[in-house]
């Protein structure tokens, strides 16, 4: 199965997470028996797994990887692409490989989207929609273990309108906090909002408690995320005018929360204004990493998106940037074969990224989504063509990202290294971690720094498992 996967050279935007390969995880029978969790998507829904999982454990469940079998498999779907859907029946049929009776339920975006389809698949027991993905364990019970019949709980996307904080349990390095959920943004192309809901927040001081107590909890990093994470406070769904912004959280958790590093998750480039950016020169906690999404370097294309910056504003945002905050790592998003898109208005995109200062890119291609203004435009681009399109901006995407990494070889860095080990092709046990600004580096393997943060001498580049890394020397 496919693990955890957050490298800066990440070119997929269906990242996967395997919740259950947690080295955390306890693995011994509880009273009502093993739970795992398999996450598709974002790191909004890798917060969203782990506090689902952590809701069956507080019933006395035990967490175990996914490939050890357990009796209770949950699949929380992303529907971002028709990729991203199609992965949800594969991962059912494996989950019935380890645990022919485990009773197997799906959730996340697609479980809103499409409950019915879901329901079709073979061994499927339960499909529960954006509000009663919070409830599964009662769910489960109330199911019964005799019924036959699939049991699809679902409510209107309209019903989803209070914050259900999210938060990953038991990371000893990096924690993501769920603090925003939920878009009011009407692109053409996406299904968020069909599956999210408006936008909503969770309240300033629940955000900054729930911080501290990951910082008490061993955590070094916390990631905040959300939908449209730019959005924190301002959302039409936060009712009750809760005049404050992300700008306004970021001062206080540098000023409250004594973690060693705090990471932004992705940031519309219309959002990211003038008081976010001096709240970060403010906070020396923020790490130098922002993630922006650009979705097409062409402004005739950005019009069809309904998209709310022009290629003019973003070029601007990232000068900006990387004039601003050194070492800063800058990523994108970028769709390949949107509705209509001419090969003039593909040039105008690549032309205007090689004008950009970024470090990466997310590239993914176009597909039509039920209930999106997009999905019956015309003229419709070839797949074929779509995929050659996403292999030229692969491919400029890895050497713009090569060069950035090799342009950090023979510093000293911080870095925070992880939990998980790694075996290079000789047998040796290699250890894996971050420097602020998002470079992987890869070390030989020392305990003493497993979830630490040290000083590190970056070394040549190093591509392993579709990674761009660079290799490390721990100075202890």
């Amino acid at each position: 199965m496919e693990g955890q996967r957050l490298s800066l050279g990440s070119v997929d935007q269906d990242v996967v997470l395997d919740l259950a390969d947690n080295k955390q995880a306890s693995v011994s029978v509880a009273d009502k028996g093993k739970v795992a969790v398999y996450t598709l998507g974002c790191k909004l829904n890798y917060a969203d797994g782990l506090s689902i999982r952590k809701t069956f454990e507080d019933r006395g469940y035990a967490p175990v990887n996914f490939e050890d079998g357990a009796d209770v498999y949950i699949i929380n779907t992303c529907s971002v692409t028709e990729k991203a859907d199609r992965k949800c029946a594969r991962i059912v049929r494996q989950a019935l490989k380890y645990a022919p009776r485990a009773k197997v339920v799906v959730v996340g975006c697609y479980a809103q989207l499409q409950p019915e389809q879901i329901a079709q698949i073979p061994g499927v027991h339960l499909v529960a929609g954006t509000e009663a993905k919070w409830k599964l364990p009662e769910l489960l019970e109330e199911a019964g273990s005799s019924s036959q019949a699939v049991q699809v709980v679902h409510a209107p996307i309209q019903e989803s309108v209070d914050f259900k904080p999210a938060q990953s349990w038991g990371d000893r390095t990096r924690a993501f906090l769920k603090v925003q959920d939920g878009c009011d943004f009407p692109c053409t192309y996406c299904t968020i909002p069909l599956a999210r809901g408006k936008a909503r927040s969770d309240a300033m001081d629940a955000v900054v408690e729930r911080a501290k107590r990951l910082v008490a909890e061993g955590a070094e990093e916390i990631v905040l995320t959300g939908v449209n994470l730019g959005d924190f406070g301002r959302g039409r769904g936060d009712e009750r005018s809760l005049g404050y912004s992300l700008a306004v959280l970021v001062r206080r958790m540098q000023n409250e929360v004594p973690v060693e590093r705090l990471r932004l998750s992705s940031i519309e480039p219309n959002l990211f204004g003038d008081d976010l950016i001096a709240a970060l020169l403010d906070s020396p906690r923020v790490v130098p990493h922002f993630h922006i999404p650009l979705q097409s370097g062409s402004d005739s294309v950005l019009r069809r998106m309904r998209r709310r910056y022009t290629t003019g504003d973003y070029r601007q945002l990232l000068l900006r940037l990387a004039s601003t905050f050194e070492g800063v790592c800058l990523g994108a998003d970028v769709m390949a074969g949107f509705a209509g898109e001419t090969e003039l208005e593909f040039r105008e995109c690549y032309e205007f990224l090689e004008s950009l200062p970024l470090a990466y890119l997310h590239v993914f291609t176009y597909s039509e989504r039920p209930g999106t203004e997009a999905a019956d435009w015309n003229p419709v681009i070839p797949v074929h063509e779509r995929l050659e399109r996403n292999h030229a901006l692969t491919q400029w995407a890895l050497e713009r990202q090569m060069k950035f990494v090799k342009g950090f070889s023979s510093k000293l860095v911080n870095v925070l290294f992880e939990q998980d080990t790694y075996q290079d092709g000789d047998g040796g046990l290699k250890m894996r971690g971050y420097t602020p600004n998002f470079i992987r580096v890869e070390c030989d393997y020392d305990p003493l720094w497993v979830g630490a943060s040290v000083p590190v001498h970056l070394g040549g580049l190093l591509c392993r498992e579709s990674e761009v890394m660079l290799r490390g020397t721990i100075l202890s």
